[in-house]
């Protein structure tokens, strides 16, 4: 929603397994929240501890809002739950409704949410870690078979 919390975490989570997976700069990365509320903020301190505990530094990215823009710019929208997802369409021009995707259901097939653990503890950023962890690498297995098949 407001982009400090869980895409933060899926943007570095998705860069460290494109890395990984030698398919880094292949593949724009971005995060962006459907709330305007936390504009040029840092993700949340508790987010930045998370990544950094697996490696991964996100402190330099600043929250910004989706803009229009972003649906021509991106061939893949994830929204990490329902209510997102469901802002996203709405205001996504009805051509790009396709590109909209809820996280979890396009990389591991589960329609559940990623929950957001704004309001919570350390342990529900762990449960997000873990979610964003296992979609994101079966994300990158599926982006590298079509990224390394021949064009033709």
């Amino acid at each position: 929603m407001g982009n400090i919390c869980r895409s933060p975490l899926a943007e570095g989570v998705f860069r460290q397994a494109l890395a990984e997976a030698g398919l880094g700069g292949l593949v724009a990365v971005d995060s962006a929240g459907t709330g305007d509320w936390h504009r040029g903020d840092a993700p949340d301190p508790r987010a930045i501890e998370k990544a950094s505990g697996h490696g991964i530094d996100i402190s330099g990215q600043r929250a910004r809002q989706v803009a229009a823009e972003d649906f021509d710019r991106f061939e893949l929208i994830l929204a990490m739950d329902r209510s997102n997802e469901a802002t996203l369409r709405a205001r996504s021009p009805a051509a790009r409704r396709g590109r909209i995707f809820l996280f979890l259901e396009h990389t591991t097939g589960s329609r559940a949410d990623v929950p957001d653990p704004y309001y919570g503890g350390v342990d529900g950023f762990e449960q997000v870690y873990q979610l964003l962890r296992e979609g994101c690498t079966a994300l990158v297995s599926r982006l590298g078979t079509e990224l390394r098949q021949p064009s033709g």
